[in-house]
């Protein structure tokens, strides 16, 4: 598969990961294992809704700034 989570998107899984961890860890609740999913999707760089909803937030290499008329 390929990447379609982009670094700013990685970050704010992660972050979002961990509040959730922390809640779920602070109120003894098992729902502190939903924080499982925005950190594998954050350190996989893969996010199975993404590939449905047609998303990515991940700039490859060859992608074409059509507002710069550049390409990276």
């Amino acid at each position: 598969m390929t990447c379609n989570v982009g670094k700013v998107d990685k970050t704010a899984r992660i972050i979002v990961g961990i509040l959730i961890g922390a809640t779920g860890f602070y109120f003894r609740s098992w729902w502190g294992l939903a924080a499982l999913v925005p950190l594998i999707t954050a350190f996989t760089g893969i996010c199975p809704l993404y590939k449905l909803l047609g998303i990515n937030t991940c700039k490859s290499k060859t992608s074409i700034d059509y507002n710069q008329g550049n390409i990276e």
